[in-house]
């Protein structure tokens, strides 16, 4: 019994905690799918005023991120993600009555933070209910319900609004954002670690960045930079190379690769080690990005699309594991808000940087800095493994 209790991954709460995970990406990707069409099809706006409504989420995401490390171990971690489910949930039912294009700019702002809290605090908790010996696997199984999301929100959502109205999207994603809210209360968190609450409430520089986790996390943003190349343009470029109409199959194969190879990444990352894992993952996921630059047809898309899937859900889930493990258990809020303000940086620089460089030299020369993004990731990581070894024989003598 007791090593049932010291292996088991899925858990009544660990349930509980992937469902109220994908319901809050469900929404996520629900929107960031739809909203553009929205913006530009109900609300008369351009292009370019569409593309804020990204932004913008992004930039509270990235503002707010830093002080959850210290916020959610003075409040708590479910505490905190509940309140922000209930926020997140107000958020999502206003789309039905708020109309004007600022006015949904500033609710897009704010959703933004409720976003950050959740995710933030999800993926601690994970951190926290999964058994130390299983991280890389059980921290990868979570992962899985962004990777569903994936596939999902965006599917729902484009069904919805193509044989109903936006209204109705909007009403289907407020109820699954409450069926995430009820889930999260059900989560059972009284014999978890407890972090120690100071008798004062300040930051210094350490509650905003957790220092043991800032090198993954930095070699992160770079493969979230790479990766804002496929999140951003793909539908644009799809369009482009007149492969629109089975632009949401790519999706489909991105995360089924994701979701087949999940057991085994994970496993492997957990007998063998990190680097077994990272440096492949980069590898399969710069040549997806090659055959991007190249597709000239569906079977050469298709194939991006299971190296990106299996390249890039191996790196970002490793990179996260390794992020919370480089520092103790109860500065995995720390560990983890760090991870995803830098994550969140890359995406959001990588979107304007990319966008630069798609209309100065096209889209083709987008997926080869995508790649040349990863070369760099791929060299910084070696050199962070010399480095972990040298200091390893440096400290055994």
């Amino acid at each position: 019994m007791q090593q049932e209790l010291t292996t088991k991954i899925w858990t009544k709460r660990f349930v509980s905690l992937f469902l109220t995970n994908l319901s809050v990406f469900f929404v996520f990707y629900g929107l960031v799918t739809t909203l553009p069409l929205y913006a530009v099809g109900e609300l008369q706006q351009t292009d370019k005023e569409a593309g804020l409504l990204l932004s913008i989420f992004l930039l509270s995401a990235i503002i707010i991120r830093p002080f959850l490390g210290k916020t959610l171990d003075v409040f708590g971690k479910k505490k905190l993600l509940i309140i922000a489910i209930v926020g997140y949930f107000v958020c999502t039912v206003l789309y039905i009555v708020l109309h004007a294009f600022p006015v949904l700019l500033g609710l897009r702002f704010i959703q933004g933070i409720f976003f950050s809290v959740i995710t933030t605090a999800a993926a601690a908790l994970a951190a926290d209910i999964v058994p130390a010996n299983r991280k890389g696997a059980g921290l990868g199984y979570f992962t899985m319900s962004m990777n569903l999301a994936v596939v999902l929100g965006p599917f729902v959502g484009l069904l919805v609004i193509q044989y109903s109205s936006f209204q109705t999207l909007f009403i289907v994603l407020s109820i699954c954002a409450l069926v995430g809210g009820i889930l999260a209360t059900t989560i059972q968190t009284n014999d978890l670690p407890k972090a120690v609450r100071p008798t004062k409430f300040s930051f210094k520089w350490a509650d905003l960045l957790e220092r043991q986790a800032l090198p993954t996390a930095a070699i992160a943003s770079l493969v979230a930079f790479a990766y804002a190349s496929v999140l951003s343009f793909l539908s644009v470029y799809a369009q482009e190379k007149g492969l629109m109409a089975i632009a949401s199959f790519f999706y489909l194969v991105f995360a089924a690769a994701m979701l087949i190879t999940r057991p085994y990444v994970g496993k492997i990352y957990d007998t063998k080690g990190a680097p077994f894992v990272i440096l492949p993952g980069i590898v399969l996921f710069a040549i997806g990005l090659i055959q991007l630059a190249f597709v000239s047809g569906p079977v050469l898309f298709f194939c991006a699309a299971f190296f990106i899937g299996i390249g890039y859900g191996a790196v970002s889930t490793s990179l996260q594991t390794t992020a919370v493990q480089s520092t103790a258990l109860n500065r995995s809020s720390y560990a983890t808000a760090t991870y995803f303000t830098l994550f969140d940086i890359g995406v959001a620089v990588g979107s304007y940087v990319l966008g630069i460089i798609a209309v100065q030299a096209g889209y083709e020369s987008v997926y080869l800095t995508g790649t040349a993004a990863l070369v760099v990731v791929f060299v910084l990581y070696m050199l962070r493994i010399v480095k972990l070894k040298a200091k390893k024989i440096a400290t055994a003598h």
